[in-house]
């Protein structure tokens, strides 16, 4: 595996590996970072932050753990100890529509809609929730990287995430009886 390649040579002192290495680790780092803490200008601080301590802690790293779940712990914790330090707010950055089916605008702007109320919901989930939806979710990891990632049990995520479900189920179930985005 070519990651594992610039992993070992990160760790020999080799300094484009490295850098090579957290490039191609930046923008999962970002998304991760983003889908916790739903605002920009927190999301690259905090991405910032996770790759600065993945520079100076790459020889900590052990191959007894994935890359991609040793990587996700860092940005976790980051994030959730920023979560902690501040209140939540919510970003009122507008994001241009594009549309790529001009037949299609009243779909794209449903699913656009859609999309919002997904985010909004996710946001108003308790903390340990909303990470276990966006790393099962938004980030594809499977039950097992949750729990090495946040040093869970495994029957601790599967009721994460068994309750985050219900929880956005039913408040999505509230937008849709009120007609209104969050």
């Amino acid at each position: 595996m070519v990651e594992q390649g610039l992993i070992r040579a990160a760790q020999s002192g080799d300094r484009d590996a490295l850098i090579t290495l957290l490039r191609e680790i930046e923008q999962h780092v970002y998304r991760t970072a983003y889908y916790i803490l739903n605002n920009e200008q927190d999301a690259m601080d905090a991405s910032q932050e996770a790759l600065i301590r993945i520079y100076s802690k790459i020889n900590s790293y052990e191959e007894k753990a994935q890359f991609k779940t040793w990587v996700q712990r860092i940005v976790s914790n980051i994030c959730i100890d920023k979560f902690r330090r501040t209140k939540p707010s919510v970003s009122i950055d507008e994001h241009d529509m594009i549309f790529n089916d001009p037949q299609n605008v009243e779909a794209e702007v449903l699913t656009s809609y859609l999309a919002q109320d997904v985010r909004e919901a996710i946001q108003q989930l308790p903390e340990h929730h909303r990470t276990v939806i966006v790393l099962r979710y938004l980030q594809d990891f499977s039950y097992n990287e949750i729990a090495d990632s946040l040093d869970l049990p495994l029957n601790t995520v599967k009721s994460y995430l068994y309750r985050a479900r219900q929880q956005l189920q039913g408040i999505l179930q509230e937008y849709q009886k009120g007609g209104v985005s969050g």
